[in-house]
């Protein structure tokens, strides 16, 4: 189990140089239009002049530098809001799921049964590939059928990064960064996304392999709702230690809601027996493999590393944590009120 190759990747302004559209966008910053007159003789504006020795100013037309914005936390009060907000709306959107999905399971129950004493009997032609698909799938544990969408979504994205046409829009709301433009909506669409095909790997072998464990222990409903929770409010850590630390920089992966994943699964399950992919030899408990990685990332936000966004890690897994100890009794137990109004929405019939 690769867990310390989890890792939430800094997007870079070197990452962009090697690609065709970012040193495109450079070029246009730096050519000065002239027309066809000769433009006059000027000293360059990177180097100095040789007889003062004085390095001139910068043109307007230059690319534009980077500068630290204000440590202002009113840039927080949004993203704070969204938090919330957002994360009520998944845990009761998941409650009303359930509601919906156990409804549904008790009224196709009988209809199943028929379908397949159909099958039984009607002689089935040219469906050979479906059949080896379905038993592909149903061999599948829930928890694995469950985290394939999450995937396949991770997948989609990766994709969308190889379109040239599309990177301002990836940058824009599919990086997160507090001094964006847009700070709400990348703070859930950046944890889908990853322009490195090896980070998204990782990422994504780490989710399947604690795929079963995680759903098993909350349920499909309820482990939908956390691990997108956990993906915002992660991104709102690493918004708030950017803001208090002055380091700002745009930042994207699923690293923040799978580190919840394995710090639920840990907490609960700290005897476990874990190992790492490459060195299978070598096992370690839950526990302590979880303490290595706390510390770890800690470190890495004290020194300031800036590689991974050890912020979002740490908000991950004290998210995780913190949920299985206490938020599990205090929000999914407490769901009742939402699944009664809800229930009577869906029962309500008017006056005749």
């Amino acid at each position: 189990m690769a867990w310390s190759c989890c890792a939430r990747v800094w997007v870079r302004q070197e990452l962009w140089g090697s690609s065709g559209f970012r040193t495109h966008r450079n070029t246009l910053y730096t050519q000065q239009r002239n027309g066809f007159r000769r433009p006059a003789q000027k000293s360059d504006p990177q180097t100095p002049n040789p007889k003062t020795g004085i390095k001139p100013q910068k043109s307007s037309l230059s690319p534009p530098a980077y500068q630290e914005s204000s440590r202002s936390v009113k840039i927080l009060v949004k993203p704070f809001f969204f938090t919330i907000g957002f994360s009520g709306c998944a845990f009761g959107s998941a409650a009303i799921w359930q509601y919906e999905h156990l409804k549904s399971k008790v009224q196709n129950y009988f209809e199943d049964s028929r379908a397949d004493w159909m099958d039984k009997v009607r002689p089935q032609k040219g469906m050979d590939f479906r059949r080896q698909v379905n038993q592909w799938w149903n061999s599948l544990s829930n928890g694995q059928r469950t985290v394939s969408g999450i995937i396949a979504a991770n997948v989609f994205v990766f994709c969308l990064w190889r379109i040239p046409s599309l990177q301002r829009v990836m940058l824009t709301y599919f990086t997160s960064n507090p001094t964006s433009r847009v700070v709400c909506s990348p703070m859930l669409l950046s944890a889908f996304s990853h322009f490195s095909f090896l980070h998204m790997a990782a990422n994504m072998y780490v989710l399947w392999s604690f795929s079963t464990s995680i759903v098993s222990l909350l349920g499909r409903e309820q482990f939908m709702a956390a691990y997108l929770s956990a993906g915002v409010f992660s991104t709102f850590v690493s918004y708030f230690c950017k803001t208090v630390t002055g380091r700002f920089g745009s930042s994207l992966g699923a690293s923040g809601a799978i580190m919840m994943v394995l710090a639920a699964v840990c907490t609960k399950m700290p005897e476990a027996r874990l190992a790492i992919i490459f060195l299978p030899m070598f096992t370690f408990t839950a526990g302590n493999a979880l303490k290595a990685i706390i510390a770890l990332d800690t470190a890495g936000l004290i020194l300031g590393w800036k590689f991974f966004d050890h912020a979002a890690h740490v908000g991950g897994a004290l998210f995780g944590m913190w949920y299985v100890t206490y938020g599990h009794n205090l929000i999914w137990k407490n769901r009742e009120p939402v699944v009664k109004a809800w229930h009577t929405i869906r029962t309500w019939r008017p006056n005749k």
